[in-house]
């Protein structure tokens, strides 16, 4: 009687639990922020400058930078194992990436992608690279960067940049990216 009961949990919890979807959890505020504003800020008419230079009247040089220049320049913020806690060294990259932000960024909105390392189970991961994209988001709005222009996607393990079974290698993948929206 009592292994039919623990078999019956067994199955119930698989059945329950099934596969994750493996999708990425994107955060759904900032979606619909970025959608208010463009509907309310939609210009009538629009000039565009050639492709490789950026529509700024300021003479400042990172100001003539193409999008995708920019964002090569837009540091990439490691974190600690199981940790979403913003380090003093990724403090002053983030403080560079505000500062390019506020120059040569400024038309432009700009995606955080968290990620994460292996270890943990799926959901667990999406959450904790959430955590870690909210942490550089606050910490970019406390540098003076609009909340509006920032959105967050987590992609968990998802999105690894180094898949061998190393500590070397895990870390590489526990981080946030920049990428920049038009």
């Amino acid at each position: 009687m009592k292994s039919l009961v623990l078999s019956s949990v067994a199955v119930a919890l698989l059945v329950f639990s099934g596969c994750s979807s493996k999708e990425p959890a994107v955060d759904s505020k900032a979606q619909e922020s970025t959608q208010n504003v463009e509907e309310v800020q939609a210009p009538a008419t629009e000039t565009v400058a050639g492709e490789e230079s950026v529509v700024d009247s300021s003479t400042n040089e990172i100001s003539r930078l193409s999008m995708d220049e920019v964002e090569s320049k837009l540091p990439t913020i490691y974190f600690a194992f199981d940790k979403f806690n913003i380090s003093t060294q990724a403090q002053e990259k983030i403080v560079a990436a505000a500062e390019l932000g506020k120059a040569g960024a400024k038309p432009y909105s700009v995606k955080l992608e968290g990620n994460c390392d292996e270890w943990g189970s799926d959901e667990y991961n999406f959450a904790l690279g959430l955590k870690r994209t909210e942490a550089v988001k606050n910490a970019l709005v406390n540098e003076g960067i609009d909340a509006s222009r920032i959105s967050m996607v987590s992609y968990g393990e998802s999105n690894p940049v180094c898949t061998d079974k190393t500590k070397e290698c895990w870390a590489q993948n526990r981080r946030v990216n920049f990428k920049l929206l038009p």
